[in-house]
C-alpha cells in the first residue's frame, strides 16, 4: 500500500456554538472552497465530517463538496461531545445528522467523527449505535492523554470494535507528551521537524498518517474572539489563531514526501477489512 495521508475536514461553523455567534462574519463557505481548490490542484479527494446543523445551514455547500467527488461523513448533529449526551440522545443526534446529510444530497454515508475526539473507553458504547445505524467506521479517538479527551490505551493502530473500524489520530512524541501531529492547531504550532519525523516513522511502518482540519485552520481573515469549547483559556485561544497562513505550505511538504490523500472509505476498501483485528479493552463500557 502506498503512503496514505487521511487528511480530512471537520465541517463545522464555530459561530453556531456561541450565543452571539450569528452576528460574526460568515467564513465557512469561502474556507471550504479554499480546501476544495487545494485538493483539486493536487488531484485528491478526502473525507469531510459534517455537522448536521451545518448541512442544514449550507445544503448547497455540502452538495458542492459531494459532487466534487469527496466523501461526506457524520460529525454529530449539534457538535456536542458524547459524554454530554445520554445514550438515547446520542442515537437521536446521529439519526438527525445522517438525515441532514442525505437531505443536502450526500450518499453512501459510512463514517463518523465524535466532536472533540470524545470517543473514549467510557463512551465506547457509542460503537453499538454506529453499527445499528449502518455506519462502518469511525475516526474519533485520540490515543493519548489530552486536556480535553483522550484514550491512551487504544494504541496507534486502527482496530475493529463492535463491528466498527476505528482509525485513531496519528500522534508523535513531543518531550514527555504524545500529541496529534497531522492536523488542526497541533499541525500549525508544532515544529516542522516533529511532523516530518512522524511521517518518516509511518513510511517505515506502512501506516496511514491521520489528521484533521477545520474551516478556521486556514482562515487568516477571521475576526478575533474567544473560541468556544476551550474553557475560556486565553492561551488556547491564542493558539487557535497561530500560524494559519502556513498550513498549505506545510501540507505541500507532506505531499512532496510521497503521501497520497484519499477518503477514509476508499482507504478501508483498499486495505481490506480483514486487516483490522477485533479489539477488546478491559473495563470497556458495553
Amino acid at each position: 500500500m502506498s503512503e496514505i495521508y487521511l487528511f480530512s475536514v471537520d465541517l463545522e461553523d464555530i459561530r453556531f456554538l456561541m450565543e452571539d455567534g450569528r452576528r460574526r462574519q460568515e467564513r465557512v463557505p469561502d474556507n471550504v472552497r479554499t480546501y476544495l481548490g487545494w485538493l483539486k490542484k493536487h488531484g485528491f479527494h478526502c473525507t469531510f465530517f459534517v455537522v448536521g446543523e451545518v448541512a442544514e445551514a449550507y445544503p448547497s455547500l455540502v452538495r458542492e463538496v459531494f459532487e466534487a467527488g469527496h466523501e461526506i461523513a457524520c460529525h454529530s448533529d449539534r457538535h456536542v461531545p458524547i459524554d454530554q449526551q445520554a445514550r438515547d440522545e446520542f442515537r437521536k443526534s446521529l439519526e438527525a445528522n445522517i438525515a441532514a446529510l442525505r437531505k443536502a444530497g450526500a450518499q453512501n454515508i459510512r463514517g463518523f467523527r465524535a466532536p472533540i475526539f470524545s470517543l473514549t473507553a467510557k463512551t465506547s458504547w457509542a460503537y453499538g449505535y454506529l453499527k445499528e445505524l449502518g455506519l462502518t467506521y469511525s475516526s474519533s479517538v485520540l490515543p493519548a492523554k489530552n486536556p480535553f479527551y483522550g484514550w491512551p490505551e487504544f494504541g496507534p493502530e486502527p482496530k475493529m470494535i463492535d463491528g466498527i473500524i476505528e482509525i485513531p489520530m496519528t500522534v508523535g512524541r513531543f518531550g514527555p507528551y504524545l500529541v496529534p501531529v497531522a492536523g488542526g492547531v497541533y499541525f500549525r504550532v508544532l515544529p516542522s521537524f516533529l511532523i516530518r519525523r512522524a511521517a518518516n516513522k509511518l513510511f517505515r511502518a506502512n501506516r496511514p498518517l491521520v489528521g484533521y482540519f477545520h474551516p478556521y485552520d486556514i482562515d487568516t481573515e477571521q475576526e478575533r474572539f474567544m473560541h468556544p469549547e476551550i474553557n475560556n483559556s486565553r492561551f488556547y485561544n491564542a493558539l487557535m489563531y497561530y500560524n494559519r497562513r502556513n498550513v498549505f505550505k506545510r501540507l505541500d511538504v507532506v505531499i512532496k514526501k510521497g503521501f497520497t490523500i484519499c477518503p477514509y472509505a476508499e482507504f478501508i476498501t483498499r486495505t481490506g477489512k480483514s486487516r483490522f483485528g477485533e479489539a477488546k479493552f478491559e473495563g470497556k463500557q458495553a
